[in-house]
């Protein structure tokens, strides 16, 4: 390799760690402080004001990247269609919530900017798979009689949707322990889907462990 192309690589080896500096620091310093500027994660990054605008033409634009990388994360970390085939509805939606708990809970004040700020729209099309197996566990309780069937499945799935996020909601503004939240996040989710309160209760894991309630009839 000649000095010249040695000297071409390097500048974006230097970028490509920098941006991922930035990233990164923007994560920490954001989700100790939804608001902070972006002369703060610069500082944190070890970087100037003018070198985060180098990557990131606004701080919309480094916010955006670092929910959407968030997002993508807690996507991966969902149990796939293949892991859940074998669970009846109700312990579905149970192993959804537990998981998504388990990997926001360390990251309340960014979940709640992700879900209720202006990116909404941009996490909800990174979460359409994990939405569609919502759905499908709804549809699939009100097929079988053991959700609520007043609604329709996708009606459902939103109503899920929503007990979760006031779930999110209420535990960042509380800081309700993390364990006290998994128990919340579940009770909720299967409560608006039409498990009775005590039996989901009942079934409730003693560890992180993904509770599997048996459906209610």
């Amino acid at each position: 390799m000649t000095t010249a192309e040695r000297s071409a690589r390097a500048p974006r080896r230097d970028a490509t760690e920098n941006r991922a500096a930035l990233v990164q620091a923007a994560r920490a310093v954001l989700q100790a402080d939804p608001d902070a500027s972006i002369e703060t994660v610069a500082r944190a990054a070890g970087l100037s004001r003018r070198a985060v605008y180098g990557h990131f033409p606004s701080r919309d634009d480094l916010v955006r990247e670092v929910v959407t990388g968030g997002a993508e994360r807690i996507l991966a970390a969902m149990p796939s269609r293949a892991e859940l085939a074998d669970l009846p509805p109700a312990s579905r939606l149970a192993a959804i919530a537990v998981t998504l708990w388990t990997e926001v809970s360390h990251v309340r004040s960014m979940a709640v900017i992700a879900v209720r700020g202006p990116l909404v729209e941009t996490v909800a099309t990174v979460f359409a798979p994990l939405r569609e197996q919502v759905r499908d566990a709804c549809a699939r309780g009100i097929a079988d009689g053991t959700l609520r069937d007043d609604v329709d499945a996708a009606t459902l799935g939103r109503l899920v949707e929503g007990a979760c996020l006031a779930v999110l909601d209420e535990a960042t503004r509380s800081a309700t322990p993390d364990d006290a939240g998994r128990r919340m996040v579940v009770l909720s989710a299967l409560g608006i889907a039409g498990v009775d309160w005590r039996t989901a209760r009942l079934a409730l894991p003693t560890t992180s462990s993904t509770p599997v309630p048996e459906d209610h009839a």
